[in-house]
């Protein structure tokens, strides 16, 4: 029962400590949490940047495999299944399948979910092209049937994402490399920030921190406070830059599903997609930065 009572009583000093030390050095508590902010905010910005570039990318390697041939809107049937059949020809094609203007229509319906009815209307007129899906058996071969299907009569446009997943790759690599730099420059200087206001507040119980380790404290007693302090420092940024990266993203995302930019927005991840895994990036190294940054500031410290 006593040993209960006295952890209590620990934990009580310890986040009284904290907050008193938060209180009384304000203004590199305002620094430490601005800094620890612009870095999360920096990183919430790559992350989604990397989250809807790796999005796109999976929506076009789903096309990798296969190539979709669009036909010329003259072609009666006969002459639409004669193509079909040149197409099947060649040796590294396995299977294709024929894709109707009526079913591409439907198909982009599903695909847009809640913003098809734009697509209102396209049934009298409908714009899409017939087109056959070809499936291709070894993708080495993807460029040689692409050649040979650009070879025959009555193919007005043969889609194929090689070349865009190529570089939709190569431009999530260096973002995410570029990244990477940054957020270890900026995680360094709030690590850094933050252990120069536990020094502060070191320096200003050097007093009290004595007589505590005369009267047997140990150093983690001591210690307990100033993390406690550096984990709320760290939380507190991360809880802005969640909250400024929740507008921003939602704002924008506003924005980018208005009638105008909706092909754009069919390919954006929605904010309730991205915000729990942000989170669930922000609270750790939130908590991590100020709790590195507090035995950083202690270790060299402490010895008073």
């Amino acid at each position: 029962m006593g040993y209960t009572v006295m952890m209590i009583r620990s934990i009580f000093y310890v986040i009284k400590q904290s907050l008193v030390n938060l209180w009384r050095n304000r203004t590199m508590t305002v620094a430490s949490v601005t800094s620890v902010s612009a870095t999360l905010l920096i990183l919430g910005i790559i992350f989604l940047l990397i989250v809807n570039i790796s999005n796109f990318s999976d929506y076009a390697s789903d096309q990798f495999d296969v190539v979709q041939v669009f036909l010329n809107d003259d072609q009666s049937n006969a002459e639409m299944k004669a193509i079909g059949d040149k197409i099947l020809a060649i040796d590294e094609v396995s299977n294709i399948t024929f894709e109707s203007k009526e079913q591409a229509l439907v198909k982009m319906k599903e695909e847009w979910d809640e913003y098809s009815t734009v697509l209102i209307g396209l049934e009298e007129r409908n714009p899409l092209p017939n087109s056959y899906i070809v499936n291709i058996d070894n993708l080495v071969y993807s460029d040689s049937i692409v050649r040979k299907l650009n070879q025959i009569e009555g193919i007005e446009m043969v889609k194929y994402y090689r070349d865009v997943i190529q570089k939709i790759e190569s431009i999530t690599s260096f973002i995410r490399t570029l990244g990477l730099g940054i957020i270890v420059i900026l995680l360094f200087v709030s690590t850094f920030v933050i252990s120069n206001t536990i020094k502060l507040a070191v320096t200003a119980r050097k007093t009290e921190i004595q007589i505590m380790k005369y009267v047997g404290a140990t150093h983690w007693f001591i210690r307990w406070p100033f993390i406690l302090e550096g984990t709320i420092l760290g939380l507190v940024g991360a809880g802005i830059s969640a909250g400024l990266i929740y507008a921003g993203y939602s704002q924008t995302y506003d924005l980018l599903t208005q009638d105008f930019y909706v092909l754009i927005a069919a390919y954006i991840v929605p904010v309730s997609g991205v915000m729990s895994d942000l989170l669930q990036v922000f609270i750790p190294v939130g908590a991590g930065i100020g709790a590195l940054g507090s035995l950083w500031g202690v270790r060299k410290y402490l010895n008073v």
